[in-house]
């Protein structure tokens, strides 16, 4: 009925919307000696009056670049979401944020002169070097677009890496970009918004006249390749736009990441369908949001101890908004979806294949229990020297059991969805047991392990909850479910970005946690959460039959006598059971799921029941031998499992799509 109400009236909903800012800006202007005074000092500010050179040099630089990088991250999220076919694209899909974070870091702590130079351009060439290397590994394919977001994908995770291992080693020098990173709007003079105008100006006129071209984008490749359109370098325009933007838009305010994916999502939401429309609708929504957001940061930052940036504040303002939305979306979520093509190949002897994977993974078990370093240099130990096993053990057997869990959980969470970028963090399972943890260390003055496990496992329940409350009455369509969990991870990702922007020095134990560490599991939690993942992986077998049929689309899964509701709730169940029990272990990982599924596909593990075993091995073996290399590269200080685990996995799936 809603989307009915809405159907080619977008300007309604845009109108309703702006009425909060609308609101907002009054009382912001009125709050600073009315309107006619306001707008006098924009003008013609009297360089004697303190309250007016604040108001021509702070406030109103602010509120002009909230709505260029509101409006260029909409723009840009919908060229990532035309061109690569994917509602879940965002500006931050192609690394180009992680990127310019990276350059940022690595610039402050080895050349801090570049840094005298401009710190918007060191953040623009890194996003520019990411983008090139997911231009490089997908060229060969003709920038596909499932290649396009694998690659994006893992480059973003692999930069991110990086980012976290520096500032996990360099806390103190680095704090401060810790603010960039969650996205700051402060302004002191016109120079940000006389920088980034003349680019979203630039990006306005060329998405103008790609609008045709990019429009035939919305066909399959056939069709398009009959009108004689290459779809190569219309990709690389459409993409290489959409990235310009988002680099310009970065590297003045630094990253804003729910922007650019919410806004198009809900201008599609308003009945908007037409590429035209959705360009102009969701730049004028996402100017909207983001000004929105910041006055009303502007207005209660008074009342807070911290300083609070805004891009953090956007997602936990934007996820509720987005997660009302999500149940009036009216979505094709039971088409049949793309085949992967080009990412499946097939192996002659799948089962001598994962033979071998359990080879390679007990060999690493064994290096992870008996080889190391210690005072002595490297060495082997007894099995039987309990004085070392009691605390090697329980790393590897958590480090394998999460592998385990996580790697399943994107398998079926891919193979339900049949989305490349659906991983169980995604989902927002495990972003809601962060959350949980976070505030558990937070707000307790001592927090036992045994508290902290029953509060993630609430925080899992609870987003559980929500998820299947909004998707009950649509039949948990997998595009639903998905746009779900990134909600409620933009809650998420808001909360951390906060907590480690306020300088708080509990704020490296959740850097730790976060990175993927197994510092903190003992032998009984070693053991409870093994069996757990093996009870939890043995139960997941059974349900290979509905990851066949799923993929095929439902009216397929329906005339097989697939129930797709059942098929789907239990199957979400099961991805739930098994990120909160890895969560609740190692942190919220963000590779082993979302990668390790397409790892196994890569090495020939295609059929249902394959993939998943071929997965399971693979996300083992990673997470053992990255557990292994994080204590021994920098001994006697460790890396996370988990970072290591991207850096390494990474690497190989670069390599891979490189091959193909």
């Amino acid at each position: 009925m809603l989307a009915r109400r809405y159907h080619n009236t977008p300007a309604k909903a845009c109108l309703l919307l702006s009425l909060p800012l609308i609101v907002l800006l009054i009382l912001a202007l009125q709050a600073q000696g009315g309107i006619g005074h306001s707008v006098q000092a924009l003008l013609t500010p009297d360089v004697t009056q303190v309250d007016e050179l604040l108001l021509h040099f702070t406030w109103w630089p602010r509120l002009a670049i909230a709505l260029l990088a509101g409006g260029g991250l909409a723009l840009a999220g919908v060229l990532m979401q035309q061109v690569l076919r994917n509602p879940l694209a965002s500006p931050t899909t192609l690394g180009v944020a992680s990127g310019a974070n990276l350059a940022l870091m690595a610039a402050t702590l080895m050349a801090p002169g570049l840094l005298m130079v401009g710190p918007e351009w060191v953040a623009l060439a890194g996003g520019g070097l990411a983008m090139g290397l997911v231009f490089a590994l997908t060229w060969r394919r003709g920038l596909a677009p499932v290649v396009v977001v694998l690659a994006g994908l893992v480059v973003n995770l692999y930069l991110g890496a990086l980012s976290t291992a520096l500032l996990l080693f360099n806390h103190e020098t680095l704090a401060g970009l810790l603010i960039w990173g969650a996205g700051s709007l402060a302004q002191s003079g016109w120079d940000g918004v006389v920088s980034l105008w003349p680019h979203l100006a630039i990006s306005v006129v060329a998405a103008w006249l790609l609008l045709r071209p990019l429009a035939v984008l919305e066909l399959d490749d056939a069709s398009a390749k009959s009108l004689g359109v290459s779809l190569k370098y219309l990709r690389f325009a459409g993409l290489g736009l959409a990235v310009f933007i988002t680099g310009s838009v970065v590297s003045v305010v630094g990253i804003i990441g729910f922007i650019g994916l919410a806004a198009p999502n809900i201008v599609r939401m308003a009945g908007v369908r037409r590429l035209g429309s959705r360009l102009l609708w969701s730049t004028l929504l996402g100017a909207v949001l983001l000004a929105t957001t910041d006055l009303l940061l502007q207005r209660f930052s008074g009342l807070l101890t911290t300083l609070i940036p805004t891009g953090a504040i956007t997602g936990a303002l934007g996820a509720p908004l987005l997660l009302w939305l999500i149940p009036r979306l009216k979505l094709q979520g039971d088409r049949p979806p793309q085949p992967p093509g080009m990412l499946v190949s097939r192996h002659p002897a799948p089962y001598r294949l994962a033979i071998g994977l359990l080879v390679a993974l007990l060999v690493a078990a064994c290096l992870g229990l008996l080889s190391g370093q210690g005072a002595n240099g490297w060495g082997w130990i007894s099995p039987f020297n309990w004085n070392v096993m009691e605390w090697r053990l329980p790393r590897v057997m958590a480090a394998a059991a999460s592998g385990l869990m996580l790697a399943i959980a994107g398998t079926v969470l891919q193979r339900l969805s049949a989305n490349p970028m659906a991983s169980p963090e995604v989902l927002g399972i495990s972003g809601g047991c962060a959350i949980a943890l976070i505030l558990g260390i937070y707000l307790l003055p001592a927090p036992s392990n045994l508290a902290l496990i029953g509060i993630g496992t609430l925080g899992a329940l609870a987003t559980l909850l929500v998820l299947v409350v909004l998707n009950r009455r649509s039949g948990f369509v997998p595009e639903r479910l998905l746009l779900s969990g990134v909600a409620i991870s933009a809650l998420f990702d808001a909360v951390r970005s906060v907590l480690l922007a306020s300088g708080d020095p509990r704020g490296q134990q959740v850097i730790a946690w976060l990175a993927g560490s197994t510092y903190y599991v003992d032998v009984t939690s070693a053991v409870v959460v093994g069996s757990v993942s093996a009870g939890l992986a043995l139960v997941a077998l059974p349900f290979s039959r509905w990851l066949d049929i799923l993929p095929l689309g439902a009216p397929m899964a329906q005339a097989l006598g697939v129930t797709l509701n059942r098929a789907r709730l239990g199957l979400l169940l099961l991805v739930a059971l098994l990120t909160a029990c890895a969560t609740l272990v190692v942190g919220p990982l963000s590779f082993i799921g979302l990668l390790a599924p397409h790892m196994a596909r890569l090495v020939g593990f295609s059929r249902a029941r394959q993939h998943l075993v071929g997965a399971a091995l693979i996300g083992m073996l990673l997470m053992v031998l990255a557990d292994w290399v994080g204590r021994q590269v920098m001994f006697p200080y460790e890396i996370p499992a988990g970072l290591v685990a991207s850096l390494l996995g990474g690497a190989y799936f670069m390599w891979g799509l490189r091959r193909l």
